[in-house]
């Protein structure tokens, strides 16, 4: 079971925010931190509760401007529970002796325990054991048990538990300048025998949020009910506090039923009514936790995968799939919300929608693709304003902001903190409009997993059309060279932001844009030529407003795009990348214990990263990752360039050797591309670093505003690509397994189109089971092809069929 479960067996306040983020609880709808019920935010724990799409934007003035930041709203904290031992003081941990304290994360149920022991300055021991879960078969629904044992006394235990709406977002310190009350009063008050509710609302955004709870209360697990007074602060807290007379060894438990509601909720007329309906429904925290577990088992059977010969990968692996089902699940259906780049887990980077998802969309679509077509209609609700973006800034088409929170509307600073200097700079980032490219890439790769026509008909065409047209109006031909050219754009990397001395942000012809962007127009064209019929063609054309001039400059912008490449075949990051000076990355390593942010130690040394030949992460690389090599032979082929695996080695080596990996995501990518081209030993490396990212909180106290969605993702596809083999064709799967040599046996599933198939991976032999999915009807005898090692099986459905094999493991 310990692969299944974290484990922290000592309390080590400088790690608790750390732990407090990997034991998030949450169900795609609400995530609540894994922060002791005991305490409020401090310098050890950071309660806190987020609902997909709640923002709020708050006005700060800093450097005598007016800067507007939107908000993913801390939500009223309703794990809220004290206690005290007759009438001494309420429980403060730092105040009491630890005797023994457990903390454990239980994946495969879903649920956060805690074992704790404590002893106060009169010799008395407490027995302190919780348990909590953020219900997936109830999205609006969480519960907390809470059982207090006197080990060596008996006497009166006094308990206050309720909802704590007195909070601000406080959980990110360089946000700390910034103005972050974001939740007024609206109304609270008590219902039935047992309940209480809080509505607050957001002060901007007009958002109602409730939060309505039942207590109820055990001695020896026989249901007691004691007098409840009710005690509340304004109209931001409330809570019930009781008092009972509890004998040595005696159980005293506590259950906090919650169910969270707000006024964006589609359906909802009032959310403060269902609230409470909602909970008075929910008969104790048993029945809660039998369906939640229920729900986790029928997941775990969908996204399970199995490692046997390595604890750490097994165990990082499931903690990454646990933290992505929390972060979007089916339930997203329902709700207008995207993929924020940190999950339910925090307030880092706002809990805005970034690129990421293109590290995390594989793998939904192998597993639940209906999570990513929920997740992509958020992209597509908002492409009025990715249009109006465009137009702003003087293009076609559809722009999409680089960071989007509810509206659509671009929400990326314009000045940034350096946390290492103290001092606010401008920020260029939102000239990172690869972002619209990740868009496309995703419409893309959902349609070509799944086969969903109908999601390409009603929304992925038009998305794919409006980013290309933007795309062609954004480049300018060059009639000397004969080639069109992009300027004014930052690429992946993120460090180059501008041009040494220059005054204005933006680069020229950064290589990854370029070729993408020809790939997209590649996919329009496709779309117009050879999806739709005439009239479907000719109907979307007029919609996105696309003329047969245009069309036909597409034609020729996929034949004359600019790539910058040299004759030994290195592909500059942007033109004039190799007129910049080389760091001395010997002596910085030296000079400092961390570089990831080596952008930051140069601004803070006087320097700019702009000046040198230096990547967060991987920029040139990314083309290797997103696209294969058929594909990228064809693009460059196309533009007059030559293309080989020798030219993306030496392109390997040229920028591994200057990226300081100041992204999570810079790993993902270079073990792939590692695998790819055969360089084993060292993607074997690079992805066990990707699995340490959040559970070791590698980046240096970044883990602890929220995990990082791209790269569990991202890993979880690198081992089904690097070490399954997998690879997706138009017709077909494939499989090409290539596992390290102290692996003994791998076990995954993937959804491709309407078939499930279940694969082990055994020394000797693969085994794999196709089973279409029950409203698909196949005959017995049909003939499901799948292709291993480059030869084609055809499998029947529901029957096993193992291939023998030699030589999986790699020597």
């Amino acid at each position: 079971m310990k692969k299944w479960k974290l484990t922290y067996n000592k309390f080590i306040p400088e790690e608790e925010s750390l732990r407090e983020s990997l034991c998030t609880l949450g169900n795609g709808y609400f995530g609540t931190r894994g922060a002791i019920p005991e305490s409020s935010a401090n310098k050890v724990h950071y309660p806190g509760t987020y609902i997909a799409g709640v923002y709020n934007t708050l006005t700060t003035e800093i450097a005598n401007r007016l800067i507007a930041n939107e908000d993913f709203v801390n939500c009223p904290n309703w794990l809220m529970l004290t206690y005290r031992i007759d009438n001494g003081p309420w429980i403060n941990r730092q105040k009491v002796k630890i005797l023994s304290w457990k903390v454990e994360l239980n994946m495969r149920k879903g649920i956060l325990s805690r074992r704790i022991r404590w002893q106060d300055d009169k010799g008395r021991r407490t027995l302190v054991e919780s348990h909590c879960l953020v219900s997936m078969a109830h999205p609006h629904c969480g519960g907390l048990r809470i059982t207090i044992t006197p080990e060596n006394y008996s006497g009166t235990i006094t308990v206050r538990s309720g909802i704590d709406g007195l909070i601000i977002n406080a959980g990110v310190d360089r946000y700390k300048q910034l103005r972050s009350k974001h939740l007024e009063p609206y109304l609270l008050g008590a219902f039935g025998e047992q309940g209480i509710f809080l509505q607050m609302q957001t002060n901007q955004s007009n958002i109602q949020i409730t939060e309505a709870l039942r207590n109820l209360f055990y001695l020896n697990n026989e249901a007691i009910h004691p007098e409840l007074k009710i005690i509340s602060h304004g109209k931001q807290r409330i809570m019930h506090e009781t008092q009972v007379n509890v004998k040595k060894g005696e159980k005293f438990s506590i259950e906090k039923l919650v169910s969270l509601y707000t006024s964006r909720d589609h359906g909802v007329a009032d959310n403060c009514a269902i609230a409470q309906d909602t909970v008075n429904k929910i008969e104790n925290f048993e029945i809660l936790f039998k369906a939640h577990q229920a729900r986790w088992k029928a997941l775990w059977k969908r996204y399970d995968v199995e490692v046997e010969g390595d604890s750490f990968v097994q165990l990082a692996l499931r903690l990454h799939i646990f933290h992505l089902l929390q972060s979007a699940s089916t339930y997203n259906d329902d709700i207008d919300a995207g993929m924020p780049v940190r999950g339910l887990h925090g307030e880092a980077y706002r809990g805005h929608i970034f690129w990421d998802e293109l590290y995390v969309f594989p793998f939904y679509n192998l597993h639940s693709p209906e999570i990513t077509r929920a997740l992509l209609m958020y992209r597509y609700r908002r492409l009025g304003a990715a249009k109006e973006n465009a137009k702003q800034q003087g293009f076609k088409g559809a722009m999409y902001p680089w960071q989007t929170a509810s509206t659509g509307e671009e929400v990326t600073q314009i000045i940034h903190l350096n946390p290492l200097s103290g001092v606010w700079g401008p920020d260029y980032s939102s000239l990172q409009r690869h972002v619209s490219i990740a868009i496309a890439y995703n419409v893309w790769n959902y349609h070509y997993t799944t086969g969903d026509r109908d999601f390409l008909d009603r929304c992925g065409a038009e998305m794919i059309l409006e980013i290309a047209h933007f795309w062609s109006s954004s480049a300018t031909f060059n009639k000397k060279s004969g080639k069109f050219e992009i300027e004014g754009v930052m690429g992946p990397d993120e460090f180059h932001e501008k041009y040494p001395g220059a005054n204005k942000g933006g680069l020229k012809n950064n290589a990854y844009t370029n070729i993408m962007v020809v790939w997209i127009l590649e996919k329009a064209l496709y779309i117009i030529d050879k999806i739709l019929t005439e009239e479907e063609r000719n109907a979307l054309l007029l919609k996105v407003e696309v003329s047969q001039e245009e069309v036909a400059r597409w034609r020729e912008m996929i034949l004359k795009m600019a790539i910058p490449m040299d004759k030994q075949g290195l592909i500059h990051q942007f033109e004039g990348y190799m007129d910049l000076e080389e760091l001395d990355w010997e002596e910085y390593r030296n000079k400092y214990d961390n570089i990831h942010r080596i952008d930051r130690i140069l601004k803070a040394e006087g320097l700019s990263p702009d000046s040198y030949k230096v990547s967060k992460q991987a920029d040139v690389l990314m083309l290797f990752y997103v696209l294969n090599i058929h594909e990228l032979k064809d693009i460059f082929k196309r533009l007059g360039y030559p293309f080989s695996k020798e030219i993306m080695r030496k392109n390997f080596r040229y920028y591994f050797d200057r990226t300081s990996h100041g992204s999570t995501l810079s790993m993902v990518v270079h073990a792939y591309v590692a695998d790819l081209l055969d360089i084993k030993e060292n993607s074997y490396e690079y992805f066990i670093e990707s699995l340490k990212s959040d559970i070791y909180d590698s980046q240096g106290g970044t883990t602890q505003e929220g995990i990082h969605a791209g790269v569990m993702g991202g890993t979880i596809d690198l081992f089904l690509r690097n070490y399954g083999g997998l690879n997706i064709l138009e017709d077909r799967i494939c499989l090409d397994p290539k596992l390290p040599k102290h692996w003994k046996k791998i076990k995954f599933s993937v959804r491709y189109k309407n078939i499930w198939f279940y694969v082990v991976v055994f020394k000797d032999a693969v085994t794999i089971t196709a089973e279409p999915l029950k409203e698909i009807s196949l005959l017995p005898t049909t003939k499901i092809p799948i292709e291993v090692r480059k030869e084609t099986y055809q499998l029947l459905p529901g029957k096993p069929h193992t291939i023998s094999t030699r030589d999986l493991f790699q020597k």
